[in-house]
């Protein structure tokens, strides 16, 4: 029964050309965008490297302080991570960065932009960087505070040119040397907290982030815990720690801060009454709402055009005893072989557009790519905006009176 479905609905869609065309290409068109859109979320949020162990690990990223004259909120101080998130049990690490900051150096008269951060020892044991050579700089060196530095892929490329190793070099970075120890594949800037170009110790820092004793600054931390299983007691700690700590200022009565999952922690707005989730989930609901209502309205007029001009072959099928159910079922089917049509041409398209993103280096690290999770979604898409669009008109045709369909004709 199926197999006679899908040669009549290859027969209708070869036989209304233009019909056909029209809805190929808003689907096509539609599920080109989503597909695209999957792909980029797919990266930002589903690519885990560096930080693999996400399963077990809580991100601190902000702190808010509130008061009767207004509130502060920011990325923390290396003091407040260091004196208190430091002093809790449950995890095994923490690792601190600094935000990246950016700079210019020059290399034989031409400039190249640099951002660099900073980090502690912990850090470099709970990200796992994949070294191209070299390694990372250990607790030692940064008690040292000797100059060393970890640089991209890109940073290599760019600084030294295309040569095989660099590891020994002196690498320029505001105003300083720094010999590189090691370079890593490059992270896209879309995981802020983790990408840079250069890598360095903290305390080579002209500012000596270890004197101040405010909460604000421009730190973020990862906490490991040993298990998954530990994480919940890991974030009640920092929680029970929070509610601890005194006040930085009189100015202020109440502060906020969470340690929370990659997710969370990435769409922080550090506004504790503005959900990042609600926002980005909502954005994401509109734009698709927006990218799919209209093709498929469109496709709902062209499927009842289409069908009504299939009147004469509904009325002569139920004069034969074929049910409204049977009918419908036939329809959908239809429907849904011309949204995977659609939806093929649209994953050609897709893979067409995301490769012309990619050459354009649009966002500096980031390479989309249609994977198993990006076609799964495509394919989930495809057989919802087939039944969506097709449940309508397949409704009003088995609504039709046998008499009134043959007149039709």
């Amino acid at each position: 029964m199926l197999k006679n479905y899908f040669k009549i609905a290859i027969a209708v869609l070869r036989r209304r050309k233009f019909f056909t065309f029209i809805s190929l290409f808003g689907i096509s068109f539609t599920l080109t965008i989503l597909l695209v859109l999957t792909s980029f979320l797919d990266k930002v949020v589903g690519d885990s490297y560096p930080d693999r162990k996400r399963d077990r690990s809580l991100y601190v990223t902000h702190l808010q302080e509130d008061g009767k004259d207004g509130q502060s909120s920011s990325t923390l101080s290396y003091y407040f991570l260091s004196h208190f998130v430091s002093s809790l049990k449950t995890p095994v690490k923490l690792g601190i960065s600094s935000t990246y900051e950016g700079t210019n150096t020059y290399v034989n008269n031409k400039k190249i932009a640099v951002n660099y951060k900073y980090t502690n020892a912990d850090y470099w044991d709970i990200m796992e960087y994949d070294f191209i050579e070299g390694k990372a700089f250990n607790k030692q060196q940064i008690d040292n505070a000797d100059k060393v530095a970890v640089i991209s892929e890109d940073m290599k490329r760019a600084y030294f040119g295309d040569i095989p190793s660099v590891a020994g070099k002196y690498i320029e970075a505001d105003n300083v040397k720094y010999r590189v120890i090691g370079v890593v594949k490059n992270v896209p800037i879309t995981s802020y907290n983790l990408y840079s170009d250069i890598y360095l110790p903290y305390t080579v820092a002209k500012t000596d982030f270890t004197k101040g004793k405010g909460y604000l600054g421009g730190f973020t931390a990862v906490m490991l815990a040993k298990s998954a299983a530990d994480v919940p007691r890991m974030r009640n700690e920092y929680d029970a720690m929070m509610r601890r700590i005194p006040m930085e200022s009189n100015r202020f009565n109440k502060m906020y801060s969470h340690a929370e999952s990659y997710l969370r922690s990435y769409v922080n707005t550090g506004n504790e009454n503005t959900s990042g989730v609600t926002i980005v989930l909502t954005i994401i609901v509109i734009f698709v709402l927006l990218v799919t209502v209209l093709p498929t309205l469109n496709l709902v007029n062209i499927n009842i055009t289409r069908i009504m001009e299939r009147s004469s072959e509904i009325g002569v099928r139920k004069a034969f005893g074929a049910s409204s159910g049977t009918l419908v079922y036939q329809f959908l089917i239809e429907n849904i072989i011309l949204t995977l049509l659609g939806g093929l041409i649209g994953l050609i398209l897709a893979f067409v557009a995301i490769q012309v993103i990619n050459s354009f280096h649009l966002i500096p690290n980031l390479v989309l790519s249609i994977n198993f999770t990006v076609l799964g979604i495509g394919l989930l898409v495809c057989f919802f905006f087939g039944l969506l669009s097709g449940v309508y008109p397949a409704w009003r045709m088995s609504k039709l009176n046998v008499v009134t369909a043959l007149k039709a004709q």
